[in-house]
């Protein structure tokens, strides 16, 4: 999968500034306990990424992120094999983004219903 379009946190961060959409990939109860935050942010899990990606629009730069980058690296290969062109991977998710010093939400409390629906 090396042909995978990678970006770093700071670039991801600029692309978001100018209306890219990051597409979280990771499992609720991962986006519970810490969260992109980030004001444009679509959660699918990459196990109903199959049933879900006609929610991803096919018009706005993408990226595509998960706690280290391994299972939106996987999402991006999925969506660009059905007509997706501007998905970007997230280099290290959201341990990368972290690091870099960008913000996260961390999350104490209980996932509400709706995260597992």
């Amino acid at each position: 999968m090396n042909s995978i379009p990678q970006v770093t946190a700071s670039a991801a961060q600029a692309m978001l500034k100018n209306g890219a959409l990051m597409v979280d990939v990771r499992e609720p109860y991962e986006i519970v306990q810490k969260a992109y935050d980030v004001p444009d942010v679509l959660g699918i899990p990459l196990g109903e990424l199959r049933n879900r990606f006609q929610e991803i629009p096919t018009d706005r730069e993408l990226v595509l992120a998960c706690r280290s980058g391994n299972r939106s690296e996987m999402a991006i290969h999925f969506l660009l094999t059905h007509g997706y062109k501007k998905a970007f991977n997230l280099q290290y998710g959201i341990m990368g983004w972290e690091n870099d010093g960008f913000p996260v939400v961390k999350q104490a409390g209980v996932a509400t219903r709706s995260w597992f629906m």
